[in-house]
């Protein structure tokens, strides 16, 4: 009774604002539970997203917000990938620079493999077979073998990679934040191909990719999103965006690119053509929900919320979510639009 009166107060509370949106929230999957939070991973294919906790990963059901299970045994939760030719999931442990292996049916671990410092997000190229992890502090990537759960090899960055992404044709984008930059990863060759800086967007953290068009969009710090031609590696177009972005998607059927921000708006962009982009809205959404998820067979967002007390009054003074509190808000093209 408690989650369902949470979640009515949640939607109603964002009701009113949305009316005139495009897009809105259209339900509000109180889960709870203690701890932080970080990357949201849909599963499209078994409808299913993972949301990184601290000390383990939680797998939500898209369709209803049940709990289907949780892999636990992990130390600094950050990201989830998914290698599903394989039954195996990934997920980052950055405080103890390992990946926990897990089985994609029961969410069972089956073995912690190596990183290195700071192991951040996580990918999976089809094309290679190969699972790459970002290491922040590390300044590396760590490549995996996802069938045998084993460590190939690390790739030098030379900078501190955030998200990345797979273009599905055998190459890897991460976002440096330090050095304000994207580097492209040869998958096969495990080496760094080419790299561009990013300017004049600064601290690039969240990546999506449009592979029709061959278009990077990076969320930055500096509160715009930038759109590269990543085959070219060059800037195409700068928007201005919220401020605190942490996540981004770009959904082929709408060509509409999204930033989650941490200033309470979603901000939606519009591909008017492969070099050609407008602002559509800043949808309202809880204050610091900067982490999202995009499925795009069914075109929901995932937005990992909770409500927060005053400032922690330690480290950067973050406020802190309230205990019980936590929530995925999923947010839907409003009908006609």
């Amino acid at each position: 009774m408690r989650k369902i009166a949470l979640a009515f107060i949640l939607v109603a509370a964002f009701s009113a604002a949305q009316s005139g949106s495009a897009y809105r929230i259209t339900h509000t999957y109180a889960l709870g539970g203690d701890g932080s939070w970080d990357y949201v991973v849909p599963d499209p294919p078994n409808h299913r997203v993972f949301i990184a906790r601290q000390t383990r990963v939680m797998v939500v059901d898209e369709d209803d917000g049940t709990l289907l299970g949780e892999v636990t045994g992990i130390q600094g939760a950050h990201g989830t990938a998914i290698a599903q030719s394989t039954g195996h999931g990934f997920a980052t442990s950055g405080s103890d620079q390992m990946v926990v292996m897990f089985d994609l049916k029961t969410y069972q671990p089956l073995s912690r493999i190596p990183a290195a410092l700071d192991t951040d997000a996580i990918v999976y190229d089809s094309p290679s077979n190969r699972v790459f992890t970002l290491n922040g502090d590390g300044h590396s990537s760590s490549v995996i073998d996802p069938k045998a759960g084993t460590r190939i090899t690390d790739i030098p960055l030379g900078g501190k990679p955030e998200y990345g992404a797979s273009a599905g044709d055998g190459k890897v984008y991460a976002n440096l934040t330090d050095t304000s930059e994207v580097v492209e990863i040869d998958a096969k060759s495990a080496t760094v191909s080419r790299r561009w800086p990013t300017a004049p967007c600064a601290q690039p953290v969240s990546m999506a990719l449009d592979t029709a068009h061959h278009r990077l969009f990076s969320g930055c710090r500096s509160g715009v999103m930038a759109v590269f031609d990543y085959q070219a590696g060059k800037v195409v177009a700068t928007l201005k965006i919220g401020t605190g972005v942490d996540g981004a998607g770009f959904d082929p059927a709408s060509g509409d690119a999204f930033a989650s921000n941490a200033d309470g708006t979603l901000t939606v962009i519009h591909e008017d053509s492969p070099d050609q982009y407008h602002v559509v809205e800043n949808v309202e959404t809880p204050q610091n929900s900067r982490n999202m998820g995009l499925d795009p067979t069914n075109h929901r967002i995932f937005m990992a919320s909770a409500k927060f007390g005053g400032p922690s009054g330690v480290g950067r003074g973050r406020p802190q979510a309230l205990p019980g509190t936590f929530a995925v808000i999923v947010i839907e093209r409003a009908a006609g639009r």
